[in-house]
């Protein structure tokens, strides 16, 4: 009795599907009213989609057991080959469903947009414009969560705390790889890349303690960089902001330098202040001392080469080397050595020092055509 053998292992395990109950289904049960409408909005897709593959399924088995081969009773039509109303149903249901799924995903594109500050507390409540967002800036590192609060003075690592209620404006980078900003409960993920910036506005409805992590395969620690997110009333923020002040740490750019260095299950860490502009610092890639800021690159870009004679290129020696520094002689000594004769005086003088300049080539013979 195989078959009854196979049914019995199946019976015996299908009890444990009920342990899936006990999973917490955060997406579906969110507390923050972007996350809300981003469940509403994967319902309703889902359901809509649904309109069509259960009749093609249901369709497709009744056909099979219908027109079987021993069913001689089904009816039997070897020159049937078109149907006008057949071809109505075929072609009207898919095409209405599809014209519904892209005005939803339009208009809920442009409405969930993560740079657009949000309108509304929730479905019943408007944004009081008295009320001002909380800013807070969070960093990806390897392989934790930093957390600068700008207008509080103080930082966080692996732990962030908003009151109930209150817009929250984060603004998104990272000081490594691509990573992803996720608090299901809160609102969709967005990337952090370095050097760039992104943003997300939300808000949390409910109180409650929630997991947020990286979506975004990152290395190594990848699996343990997750953090804890607080919805507390505005009572209880104004506790832990005092708790954290009341830290002995503070993050100044060495202590960033010092945080940033890959690490893996980092406790919470809590800095009574932060240096002013770290964030910007972080965003330009230039915590370092020295170091020359993305932005200023813009600049002398946009200037031309006569100022991009007059940068030391010491200050772009960062990315690569930040993880194990040289010495700036090393550095300078890795560079090969000029070749050609020495640049005319007015050339040298822009960069402060003699430079060189590479010889014209010489000129290449003549082809012989036979």
């Amino acid at each position: 009795m195989p078959n009854a053998s196979k049914w019995a292992r199946f019976l015996l395990l299908a009890p444990l599907a009920l342990s899936l109950a006990g999973c917490n289904m955060v997406v579906l049960k969110p507390a923050g009213d972007i996350a809300l409408q981003q469940r509403d909005l994967i319902v309703v897709s889902t359901v809509l989609m649904l309109l069509i593959i259960i009749p093609v399924i249901l369709l497709t088995l009744l056909f099979a057991w219908r027109y079987r081969e021993s069913n001689k009773d089904a009816t039997y039509a070897p020159d049937w080959h078109h149907s006008t109303r057949l071809e109505v149903v075929i072609w009207s249901a898919p095409l209405a469903i599809i014209i519904a799924l892209g005005s939803i995903t339009w208009i809920s594109t442009h409405r969930l947009d993560p740079y657009r500050p949000i309108e509304r507390i929730d479905a019943q409540r408007s944004i009081d414009t008295a009320v001002k967002p909380l800013e807070v800036q969070v960093v990806a590192l390897d392989w934790k969560w930093l957390f600068i609060y700008p207008e509080q003075g103080i930082a966080s690592v692996n732990e962030l705390a908003a009151p109930v209620d209150t817009p929250i404006n984060f603004k998104i980078t990272s000081a490594s790889v691509m990573n992803s900003f996720f608090v299901p409960a809160l609102a969709g993920q967005i990337y952090a890349m370095a050097g760039m910036q992104t943003q997300l506005h939300a808000v949390i409805n409910q109180p409650g303690e929630f997991k947020g992590f990286s979506a975004n395969y990152s290395g190594d620690g990848f699996s343990h960089m997750r953090f804890t997110f607080h919805g507390v009333d505005r009572a209880g923020f104004d506790a832990w902001v005092d708790k954290v002040r009341k830290g002995e740490k503070s993050l100044t750019r060495a202590e960033y330098l010092a945080l940033e260095k890959p690490s893996e299950r980092v406790p919470v860490i809590h800095y009574a202040s932060a240096e002013p502009d770290l964030f910007k610092a972080i965003l330009n890639l230039c915590v370092e001392t020295g170091k020359m800021c993305k932005d200023e690159m813009h600049h002398v870009d946009m200037a031309g080469l006569g100022k991009a004679l007059c940068i030391d290129p010491r200050r772009l020696a960062y990315d690569d080397r930040r993880r194990n520094p040289a010495p700036q002689e090393e550095i300078v000594s890795r560079r090969p050595a000029p070749q050609g004769p020495a640049a005319p005086d007015w050339l040298a003088s822009l960069n402060g020092k003699v430079s060189s300049v590479s010889p014209r080539p010489a000129q290449a013979p003549a082809l012989a055509l036979n």
